[in-house]
């Protein structure tokens, strides 16, 4: 029997053990010392799965598995997806699919609107006990009216509508906190439970921060790509496009500052996989979305972590605790993770499990490697090293 890693699980002082292919945790630290890192599995509650309907993207199978290589033992998916989860049949495609492929834990998010075309509300009565929250994710609700339905809806249902903000009357940021503030004034009339998808401008963060001092219920996150680049850094090349875009320096350190002080809740990938064809032909013929969930932990530890603007117990607190207890997702001391944070490698796409391969952070110097990953007891992904 081999220890691997020792750390804190569900409050508890852990060692991982590891014999024989199987997996368990025991009580207490060992005095042995090691690069090794043991986390709560983390949740990312922001992921594009693309099944059913876009499966030449994205599969449950690889997706579940590239989460599970990145540490990541819960996801939420996306409802861009053909049939949208509108209704609880549509939805019932994808827990068929979830069911027999997935390799971690899979909570759908059911649509706000019927196909996702912002014109009526979906089913939301029967979709409700099937779903982790309610989002048009890749769209913004434009009617003000059906907006405040969907609230009054999921404030009875006690579900949380998690909003992607995107005005389309406007440009540049104004475009993504336009919304945001039109959805704050709805929340303050509804008292609705709500969630800021991938936040980006600074902007955005003063009017989260204004309503959470003002009490209402809401909450918001980013993605690494947000925190570690600014506009400056990019190129004519599909890599980088996603939607909100990479903003200024100046939004960058906003986003930093929410993180600091509390503003920013949680970190989430908007891993969103396309097939190479659709990334490639320079920025403006790409399609929005880049892959994430291989490389978050890594890109945002290196940046983040040993640069001293964020604690580790932080960082990890952002990937498991805060995503969890916002969406309300069940939390078992049999999911967890491993990293050798000792461990020091080049970003490299062409190994990635995901489908996807369009990722920013291409050939980047990076620390942290996942070395083990278990749901429910069960390992779901060991690099090949940890087995010497």
């Amino acid at each position: 029997m081999r220890q691997l890693a020792v750390g804190t699980v569900d409050g508890k002082k852990k060692t991982v053990l590891v014999s024989d292919g199987r997996v368990r945790l025991a009580d207490g630290f060992s005095a042995e010392e090691s690069n090794y890192c043991l986390f709560p599995g983390f949740a990312d509650v922001h992921v594009h799965l693309r099944e059913p309907g876009f499966s030449y993207k994205e599969t449950i199978r690889a997706g579940t598995r590239a989460a599970a290589r990145g540490g990541v033992t819960a996801v939420c998916t996306m409802p861009n997806l053909d049939p949208v989860p509108d209704t609880a049949e549509h939805l019932g495609m994808q827990t068929d699919i979830i069911r027999r492929d997935a390799a971690v834990r899979v909570y759908p998010y059911g649509a706000i609107t019927l196909g996702e075309r912002g014109e009526a509300l979906s089913d939301m009565d029967a979709l409700a006990p099937l779903v982790c929250a309610f989002s048009d994710d890749g769209r913004g609700v434009m009617d003000d009216g059906l907006m405040r339905a969907a609230m009054v809806k999921a404030k009875s249902l006690g579900k949380l509508v998690a909003a992607h903000c995107e005005d389309t009357r406007y440009g540049g940021a104004e475009r993504e906190w336009r919304q945001i503030q039109r959805d704050l004034r709805l929340v303050s009339g509804t008292g609705c439970a709500y969630h800021a998808c991938h936040v980006s401008c600074r902007e955005s963060v003063a009017l989260i921060r204004k309503a959470k001092a003002a009490g209402l219920d809401v909450s918001c996150e980013t993605a690494p790509h947000y925190l570690v680049l600014n506009d400056g850094m990019l190129a004519d090349d599909g890599r980088f496009k996603m939607n909100p875009p990479i903003r200024t320096e100046d939004d960058r350190q906003a986003l930093l500052e929410g993180l600091a002080d509390g503003t920013i809740d949680l970190v989430a990938t908007d891993h969103a996989p396309h097939a190479a064809a659709e990334k490639s032909g320079g920025f403006q013929k790409s399609l929005n979305g880049v892959v994430g969930l291989e490389t978050a932990f890594p890109v945002l530890y290196t940046e983040l972590v040993k640069t001293g603007i964020l604690r580790l117990e932080k960082l990890a607190a952002l990937f498991s605790e805060s995503p969890r207890r916002r969406f309300g997702l069940p939390e078992s001391p049999g999911d967890f993770t491993v990293f050798d944070l000792g461990s020091a490698y080049e970003i490299a796409p062409v190994q990635f499990l995901s489908l996807g391969r369009a990722t920013p952070f291409e050939g980047m110097r990076v620390w942290g490697k996942c070395v083990l990953t278990a749901v429910g007891g069960n390992i779901v992904w060991q690099d090949d090293s940890t087995e010497r």
